[in-house]
Parts: C-alpha cells; structure tokens; sequence
C-alpha cells in the first residue's frame, strides 16, 4: 500500500516519507479500513515534531474515513462495506491514517451517514469529539455566556456552533476579520479581535460587568492571565482541551479561589468509556440528522503530507486539513 511516515522528530519536510509498506491484515477483534481521506491535526504536526516515537516508524494522523474492507475473527462480516469515520487511529500505536489502509479495533471505526463526506469524516476523531466533549462538560448551557477561545479554530467552529444550537450566547476570540465571519456564520454572537483588543473589558461592556459563565479555551497559556482581570463570573468554570507553548503555565490562586472559579481539563484521546461512549452516541445523532456545518479549508494528495502539515503549523487556514488518499 502506499503509506506516508516518519523515522525521526522533525521538520515535515525533513523526515515525512513517502514510499509502499505492506497492507495490513485485521487481528481478533479489528476491521481494516480502505481510507478516501485522513484528516490533519496540529496535535498531529506536533507529535512529528517532538513526541518520543512508538516505533521504529509512524504513520501519522489520528483520524480518517474510508470504507471497511475486511474484518478479523469475532467481528461481523456485515460490517464489510460501511462508510466509517476513525478515531484514536494514532494514538499510542505506530500506524495511523496517513496510507490507504488502517487497522484498528473494531469500535474505533465509527459508522457515517450516507450524507456525509468522506472529508467531513476524517475531522469528526479529534475536532467532533473535542468539541462535543468541552460542551458536554460545560453543563446546561442554555441562557449562558460562554467564551470559546479560536472560534475559527477546526474544534472552535464546531463548539461554537453545538453551543449555539443548544441555547448558549458565544462569544469567540479571533485573528482577523475573515475568521470572524466564518465564526459568526457557525452562530458566534460576538467576536473579539485577540490580537488588537482589550478581551476581558469587551467581555464585561458583554455581559453586564459580570463576565462569562464558562470559557471553553484552547490557549489556557493566555486565558491564564485572563482570570485573574474577571473575565468569567464568580461559581463559573473553565473548560480547556489545549494551550500554546509555554508548557509550564502560572495562575494567580487567590482570584480563582475567591470568585470559586472551577478548572477542567480534558484531553480528546483519553476520554473514559462512558464520556466516549456518550460522545458517540450524541455525535452521530448530529451527523444523522444534519445540524453541522464542515468546512473543508484545504485538502492535499497524499504525496503532497509535507505541505499539508506545513499548512497546519502555518494556522492561517480557515477550516480542517485534509489529504486525499489514492485508491
């Protein structure tokens, strides 16, 4: 099969190869998955370049969609022939997405919906389900004020628009007016401009000087600072899946401790059973029946992986990375 991977730590243009490896058979318990499309994550581009490998090569990315091709003993045969989208594909496991064919355990195969595209599949593991479970942890969210750090973001476009449908008022942080739209157009009804404004005093002319019922933050390195200044109200929380660097993050205690502010954090590929499951669930249900908008902001052959994760570390297209996978 053709397959892209890496070696070594690096820059993609350095270490990412491309070349043929053997196509993968299905062990108890697997399906094996012809891949159309294999979505890019900046969880992925980092992982390339830091993350001690698990293996004497990886094959990158997490997730993916494609067509089940055959499956290992105790799985029925009647899965032959679904459309799925994949996630955890990469996650403590050397072979990921990034070929025209995985194997994985069966449930991390998850069935799509005739109407959805292979490319919207392929950003359902980490983008969906980050953005599922940040609104999951937020609680009811109706009526409420919430802050979503990098409403333009892939997992922020998503969350902006599950917390608009459920009732909630979004407030996004964005780069420039382009990403504004496109987060407004997701249901944002504010937009603040990160770079050039003043976010916590524009959070507080919003919500009447009390600041935000929850933020649900990508970049806790900067909201951090935030928290300190009033941005969320007293008894409100904190929902953070990411940050940017540096990875040792200060936070002022007594601001925190006295408006009784709650911290959560979660990480995507480590969900337990019972939030996966529920995520699952809940996100197929949303897919079913249509309610999201995918947007697609860049898609890339397979040969072309090195361009595809210089796109993602570049962080100025609006929408998922995805590469086409040759069949």
């Amino acid at each position: 099969m053709q397959a892209a991977w890496y070696e070594r730590n690096g820059a993609a243009a350095e270490v990412l190869v491309l070349g043929e490896l053997p196509t993968p058979q299905p062990a108890a318990g697997e399906v094996r998955v012809r891949l159309h499309a294999s979505g890019v994550n900046p969880s992925d581009v980092k992982s390339r370049m830091a993350r001690p490998l698990g293996g004497p090569r990886i094959l990158p990315h997490s997730d993916g969609a494609g067509v089940i091709d055959a499956v290992g003993e105790g799985v029925s045969a009647s899965r032959i022939g679904e459309r799925v989208w994949t996630w955890n594909a990469q996650w403590q496991r050397p072979d990921g997405t990034s070929a025209q064919y995985v194997v994985l355990p069966s449930a991390q195969a998850v069935l799509m919906p005739d109407s959805l595209s292979f490319h919207a599949g392929a950003c359902m593991g980490i983008p969906g389900l980050t953005a599922l479970q940040a609104m999951r942890l937020a609680g009811k969210v109706r009526g409420q004020h919430i802050l979503v750090t990098g409403a333009s973001s892939a997992v922020g476009h998503y969350i902006t628009q599950m917390l608009s449908q459920a009732g909630a008022t979004v407030i996004g942080t964005v780069g420039n007016p382009a990403k504004a739209a496109h987060a407004k157009a997701a249901g944002a009804a504010h937009c603040l401009f990160y770079k050039t404004e003043d976010v916590v005093a524009r959070v507080k002319d919003i919500t009447n000087r009390q600041g935000v019922d929850a933020v649900i933050d990508m970049d806790f390195s900067t909201t951090a600072g935030w928290l300190a200044q009033g941005l969320v109200k007293h008894h409100g929380q904190v929902i953070c899946y990411g940050s940017n660097p540096p990875p040792d993050i200060s936070i002022s205690f007594r601001p925190l401790l006295f408006a009784s502010i709650g911290l959560k954090f979660f990480l995507v590929y480590d969900l337990t059973l019972a939030d996966r499951q529920a995520c699952l669930a809940q996100l197929s249900e949303m897919l079913s029946q249509g309610v999201l908008q995918h947007c697609i902001g860049a898609v890339f052959p397979l040969k072309d992986i090195v361009q595809a994760h210089e796109t993602v570390e570049a962080g100025q297209t609006i929408g998922n990375v995805v590469l086409d996978i040759p069949q």
